[in-house]
């Protein structure tokens, strides 16, 4: 369906990719993977002509329609909900537009009413079986959890995340042939990406999609496209086999190096040894030109980079590191949080996991401080100094024209210049990154830069909100062997299933009916409770069925 023929990019003197020639069939699912910056979205972005490769060709197959996931919600801000979606089938949308437009206007002017221009409306309708897309359009905002009572609401009333959803339905609901998703998990919560999996999964047409989900990426990918090494490489399989397969890859091409490396100075030392030896000069001479004609392939250097999360504790707290007593929070009518009682010890990585809209990122709101709790009492141990990460970033944002810098030497004014620079290189800032306004950072970008001030403060307890959101995969691995160094007590919500597991030793689970605690990992906690896995998309999708059948 997709044909790219000899694609590179390059920005100045920088090689992007180059020499990239492949197909992409019809019923099966790309996932692009990548270093922040290698060539991902740039080269999603060719593929579906937003952007000018600087040599090469993409051909897309004759007559089909290729769907983008937009991100310019702002132009239907006045439009329903409901609407925004059919908009995906813009033919469809502005036959069944001007149909009930006549219609109205025939109530009060009969003359109104075309017959011929019916007739020609009522056709693009059925045969684009438009009778059918306001009920499939409702599905799918559903699938993406956006209820049926504010399906005829304008899209303002929707937040920012909400609102993104709104134009990944107005893709789906458009049933392209050729399916082009950047992020498309970003802002969804686990029920709505189990929702999007099944509808991929299910999807007949040729799906790419750039993510950093390593488990959505194993569940839809049928094949990998690496933008790595200043190229782009396709892997059959899911994630897990393309990672196997590359680093199989990469090893045979060092040992195949290391085996002419080896051999050029075996020869070398007996060039040395016979050279000025008669009997020998001749072999020696055609060893010297038997090595000359050896070409050693010079291995590019990967784009992935692994940021450093160092985070030392000043000191020890005292054995009982946070007290949580009788919380409960309501806002409005709307109870989020019911008498949750709780001791985080020293040494602990305690996780809070349970369905959205539960209260975890309230609670650790009200433990910081930033939300007063209707009722019941936080109290700090004994050399409690909490380190924050919001997952908001709000107060980050509000230094928006400071430079990089000039914002992370506020946290350590003692110190030289040349010490914030270093901390700002192990988050992977180099010597030009340092002069960038806070306000212009990338989500990612700001997530490293929170953690480098979280290392400088050596705060005695952790508190952080979401940390992987935003992160590359590179960066989700780093900060779960940073976090797996630091000595003291943490308290974390995530949704990623393989960093909870990795990291947490105490599992609490909050849902409508209480809090449960269990002292162990994730794993054993599912084999202990048999009760649903929270960061299951599946688990939590068909838990959701049979919850809705039972109402």
């Amino acid at each position: 369906m997709i044909s790219l023929t000899d694609l590179g990019v390059s920005h100045g003197a920088r090689n992007l990719f180059a020499g990239t020639t492949m197909i992409f069939n019809a019923g099966s699912r790309y996932g692009i993977v990548g270093a922040n910056g290698s060539g991902k979205s740039t080269l999603l972005r060719i593929i579906a002509g937003q952007e000018e490769s600087t040599y090469g060709t993409v051909t897309i197959q004759k007559g089909k329609l290729v769907g983008v996931l937009g991100q310019d919600h702002f132009k239907y801000d006045k439009v329903p909900i409901l609407h925004v979606v059919m908009m995906g089938l813009p033919e469809l949308w502005k036959a069944i537009d001007e149909k009930e437009k006549m219609l109205a206007a025939c109530a009060t002017d009969p003359e109104a009413f075309d017959v011929d221009r019916y007739g020609e409306l009522e056709e693009v309708i059925i045969a684009n079986d438009g009778y059918t897309l306001e009920s499939r359009a409702a599905d799918i905002l559903e699938g993406l959890n956006i209820p049926r009572e504010k399906h005829l609401q304008p899209l303002s009333v929707l937040s920012g995340g909400y609102k993104l959803r709104v134009l990944l339905a107005q893709t789906l609901a458009s049933n392209p042939d050729i399916l082009l998703l950047d992020e498309p998990t970003n802002h969804l919560d686990i029920v709505s990406i189990a929702w999007l999996e099944k509808f991929l999964l299910d999807y007949k047409g040729c799906a790419i999609v750039v993510s950093h989900d390593q488990r959505f990426l194993n569940t839809i990918c049928t094949h990998i496209v690496d933008v790595d090494y200043e190229l782009v490489t396709l892997y059959p399989g899911n994630y897990d086999a393309f990672e196997d397969a590359k680093k199989g890859d990469r090893d045979r091409k060092e040992a195949e190096i290391q085996k002419q490396q080896d051999f050029i100075q075996d020869q070398k030392e007996f060039i040395a040894r016979f050279k000025a030896k008669a009997s020998k000069a001749r072999q020696a001479q055609s060893r010297v030109k038997q090595i000359e004609k050896i070409d050693i392939e010079i291995l590019a250097q990967s784009s992935r980079m692994y940021p450093t999360f160092n985070i030392p504790a000043a000191r020890d707290t005292g054995k009982v590191a946070l007290t949580v007593e009788h919380v409960s929070k309501s806002f409005g009518e709307n109870r989020v949080l019911e008498d949750v009682t709780l001791e985080l010890l020293r040494g602990e990585r305690m996780a809070i996991i349970g369905p959205n809209g539960i209260g975890k990122s309230t609670l650790l709101k009200i433990i910081m401080g930033e939300y007063p709790a209707d009722e019941g009492t936080v109290e700090w141990g004994h050399a409690a100094e909490p380190g924050y990460f919001s997952q908001d970033h709000a107060e980050m944002k509000a230094d928006g024209e400071l430079s990089l810098i000039e914002w992370l030497w506020k946290s350590c004014s003692d110190q030289s210049t040349g010490f914030v620079r270093g901390k700002l290189a192990e988050v992977l800032f180099t010597r030009d990154d340092v002069e960038k306004k806070v306000g212009n950072l990338s989500g990612g970008e700001l997530a490293r830069l929170a953690f480098a001030r979280i290392g400088i403060q050596q705060p005695t307890v952790l508190v952080l909100d979401e940390p992987t959101n935003h992160l590359d995969l590179e960066g989700i691995e780093a900060m779960a062997e940073g976090l797996e160094k630091y000595p003291n007590a943490m308290i974390f919500v995530s949704h990623d299933r393989w960093f909870v597991q990795r990291l947490a030793t105490r599992i609490v689970e909050i849902t409508e009916n209480g809090v449960t605690d269990y002292r162990g990992s994730y794993d054993d906690f599912l084999a202990w409770s048999q009760t649903t896995d929270h960061l299951d998309h599946q688990q939590v999708l068909a838990a959701e069925k049979a919850k809705r059948r039972a109402t």
